[in-house]
C-alpha cells in the first residue's frame, strides 16, 4: 500500500536560516500521525510544505503517490565518445498556481486561527469552497454543509456568524469547512492552541471522531493526551530534524533520546 504522505530529504530555509534539515518520514492511509516538539522546531513549516503553502528547497514530498508542487522530468544525456557512461538528468519544474490549487483540493488544513469569513454564517462558510472551487450547486453544497455542521455538533448554529460563536465553535466550523472539500488528507496545525482550556475538549472530540472514521490526519499538537489516546505514530522534532519516532505511548512513556526526555518533562 502506498504511503499517503512521503517525505524524502525535505529541506526548507528562509535566507540563511535552515528550518528543515532533511526530513524523512511516511504516513500511511488512515493513520493519525502526531508531530510534537518545541516552538521553532519546524513542525508547522513542514505541515505547510505538504500542501505547498511553502516551497521546499531540496528533497521530495509526495501525497498519495503524487509529487507535491512540482513536475519531475528526466532527460536522456547526449552521449558522446568521451561520455559513454553519462547518466540521465532529473529536474524539478514548479507547477502552475492552477495545478497546485487542484492538488490542494485533496488536502484539508485547519490552522491555529480559525480564518472564517466574518461576513458569512457558519453554514455559508462551509458551503463556500465547494461552490467556488468545485462548482457545486448551492443545493448540493448546502446539504453537505448541513450534514457536516451536524457532525461537529453545530447544527443549531448554522445561521450564526463567527462573532456569535465561541472559539471552540469557530474551530469546529473550520474543521467542517475543510471536510466540505472531501479531502483524502487532513492537516491540523495546533488547532487548540488559541482556545481557552475549557473549549479544547470539544475540538479534540471532533478530531477523535474524525480519526475513528478513517481519515488520514497529520496533527501538530501540544495535547499529549490526544496523541497518546488517538495517535498511531508520533514524531518528536527539534531544530529541523526528526529526533525520535514511534508509537505515541512508547515515546511518551519511555523516550530514548535526552532531548525528547527534556521536552516531555516540561509538558507532561
Amino acid at each position: 500500500m502506498n504511503a499517503m504522505v512521503k517525505a524524502e530529504g525535505v529541506h526548507k530555509s528562509y535566507g540563511h536560516v535552515n528550518v528543515l534539515k532533511g526530513i524523512d518520514l511516511e504516513v500511511a492511509p488512515r493513520e493519525v500521525f502526531c508531530l510534537v516538539g518545541p516552538s521553532g522546531s519546524g513542525k508547522s513549516t513542514f505541515l505547510r510544505c505538504i500542501n505547498h503553502l511553502e516551497q521546499i528547497n531540496a528533497g521530495r514530498l509526495y501525497v498519495d503517490g503524487r509529487l507535491v508542487g512540482y513536475r519531475q522530468k528526466t532527460s536522456k544525456p547526449k552521449r558522446g565518445k568521451k561520455d559513454a557512461a553519462a547518466q540521465p538528468v532529473t529536474k524539478l519544474y514548479e507547477l502552475k498556481d492552477s495545478e497546485v490549487a487542484l492538488q490542494r483540493r485533496d488536502i484539508g488544513m485547519v490552522f491555529q486561527r480559525f480564518n472564517l469569513f466574518p461576513h458569512m454564517t457558519a453554514l455559508e462558510n462551509v458551503m463556500e469552497a465547494p461552490i467556488q472551487v468545485k462548482k457545486e450547486t448551492k443545493a448540493t453544497a448546502r446539504a453537505r454543509a448541513e450534514r457536516l455542521l451536524d457532525r461537529v455538533g453545530l447544527s443549531d448554529k448554522a445561521k450564526n456568524y463567527p462573532s456569535q460563536l465561541s472559539g471552540g465553535q469557530q474551530q469546529r466550523v473550520a474543521i467542517a469547512r475543510a471536510l466540505a472539500m472531501e479531502p483524502k488528507l487532513m492537516l491540523f496545525d495546533e488547532p487548540t492552541s488559541a482556545l481557552d482550556p475549557e473549549l479544547v475538549g470539544e475540538v479534540l472530540d471532533v478530531m477523535g471522531d474524525l480519526a475513528e472514521s478513517g481519515m488520514t490526519m497529520i496533527v501538530v499538537t501540544h495535547e499529549m493526551g490526544f496523541a497518546r489516546e488517538v495517535g498511531d505514530n508520533l514524531v518528536f522534532m527539534d531544530d529541523g530534524v526528526v529526533v525520535e519516532s514511534g508509537h505515541p505511548r512508547d515515546v511518551l512513556t519511555n523516550p530514548q533520546h535526552e532531548r525528547t526526555k527534556g521536552f516531555l518533562s516540561k509538558v507532561l
